[in-house]
């Protein structure tokens, strides 16, 4: 599979609001329907139980139950706001065209408001639309739900839900807006390739959890105390079952069963095993031994890294970018973490926010056919260039708009639990419920 040009990207970089891209179906494609059903019921289960389980192992006994709790919450509330208005706020391309910069460059219409003029026959590529956004639906969950991990232990879950509302519609919509919104969207118009997601949800949500955390202050005792993981079985299967999910996330945002496809799953393959071993190696360098913990870890970077490159780059181009997100990701963790002096619990931005960094800027380096990418008429320098320019962007909005929301949440319902309530844990203090009780 070759790419011919920038401009015939719009189907392979349209992960879900493709609503203006394709022409009128009148069949239904049942083979690329039954693949996206499946897609979006996998991108569900990577964050309940997925996720759910990767961080509620890392956080101690007495919080576990929050994040399910929190991400069960944040689940109900984007789902009825998505079909309110935000799906219109990233869908709708009304005024948009190819070059052209306006307000729909940065978000969407609400001609798609409470889904006005979809039902079960409307077709986008062969595949239904109500299949379509509820792919999308499930991408809108699971990124607010990343952001949580950084500031996991500390922060009320009213706060958590009013904060996931407001992010959700001026940070998330936006910004996956301009990724996603097709011909007339920011970074389409400057030819940006992200298939899957490394900007509008890893460096989005990676960047927001860095934010929050510095805005909500540090755990009580950290990081004097030891607060080691209380469950890294938890943890391993949370790996596991985001590992299978993530063939979802990425094969899926082809939204067909074509080439694109083929190729994002062998890579998103070889990056994640290619992310277990740079962080096995270099784990072993640096300490001497090698932790369960720390190879989730790499395989979480290397499915990150892989992200947005996974249908532009070639298989071999997939296992040098998990190696070296895998390492990247590693030193974010032992060495930026503790220079920055910000306490992100669960090491998102770490994770995500320096992997999707890393994977960004690689996909403009390896798309290119000579290093065995998939997109023909593209030269490094100016892609990767276009590539830095997004990865800024996001950085600045998502930054700036996270620290106004939690700021706002703050002087509205107070961001953070009392220190009572903290010392007890959230479980008791917030649901009256333990996890463990014998």
């Amino acid at each position: 599979m070759k790419l011919t040009s920038i401009k015939q990207l719009t189907f392979y970089s349209l992960i879900i609001f493709p609503s203006l891209c394709f022409a009128a179906e009148t069949e239904m494609d049942k083979a690329s329907t039954v693949w996206m059903i499946i897609s979006s019921l996998l991108v569900l289960f990577m964050c309940i139980p997925g996720l759910a389980l990767f961080y509620g192992g890392m956080v101690r006994t007495k919080n576990v139950l929050s994040i399910f709790t929190q991400f069960l919450g944040i689940a109900g509330v984007v789902s009825v706001l998505w079909v309110a208005f935000v799906y219109s706020m990233t869908a709708d391309g009304t005024n948009m065209a190819e070059g052209v910069y306006n307000l729909n460059s940065f978000v969407g219409g609400l001609n798609k408001a409470f889904l006005i003029g979809i039902d079960e026959n409307t077709l986008i590529g062969g595949v239904p639309e109500y299949v379509l956004l509820t792919f999308g639906l499930a991408f809108a969950i699971i990124t607010p739900c990343i952001v949580v991990g950084g500031f996991a232990e500390r922060m009320k879950f009213s706060a958590v839900m009013l904060f996931s509302i407001l992010w959700l519609i001026i940070v998330y919509a936006p910004v996956n807006h301009i990724v996603w919104g097709g011909s007339g969207a920011l970074f389409h118009n400057w030819g940006v390739l992200d298939f899957a997601g490394g900007t509008a949800i890893h460096i989005n949500a990676g960047i927001a959890a860095l934010v929050g955390a510095f805005v909500l202050g540090r755990r009580k005792g950290w990081p004097t105390t030891p607060m080691p993981p209380h469950n890294v079985i938890f943890t391993l299967m949370g790996m596991a079952f985001l590992w299978l999910g993530w063939f979802g996330f990425n094969v899926g945002s082809a939204l067909a069963i074509n080439e694109s496809a083929i190729v994002a799953f062998i890579t998103t393959m070889f990056a994640t095993c290619t992310g277990i071993l740079g962080w096995l190696v270099i784990e072993k360098i640096k300490s001497g031994h090698v932790t369960a913990l720390g190879l989730a870890s790499g395989a979480i970077a290397g499915l990150v890294g892989i992200t947005p490159a996974c249908a532009f780059v070639g298989p071999l181009s997939a296992l040098f970018i998990g190696f070296v997100s895998a390492i990247g990701c590693y030193y974010a963790i032992t060495v930026l973490k503790k220079k920055l002096g910000v306490d992100d619990a669960l090491d998102v931005f770490a994770l995500h926010g320096i992997g999707g960094i890393i994977g960004c800027i690689l996909t403009g380096v390896f798309c290119v056919p000579a290093l065995g990418g998939k997109v023909e008429g593209i030269e490094i320098i100016p892609q990767v260039t276009a590539q830095i320019a997004s990865i800024i962007v996001t950085i600045i909005y998502s930054g700036l708009v996270t620290w106004i929301i939690m700021k706002v949440v703050d002087k509205m319902i107070g961001l953070r639990a009392s220190p009572e309530a903290e010392q007890k844990g959230l479980d008791i203090s917030d649901h009256n419920e333990r996890a463990y009780n014998n």
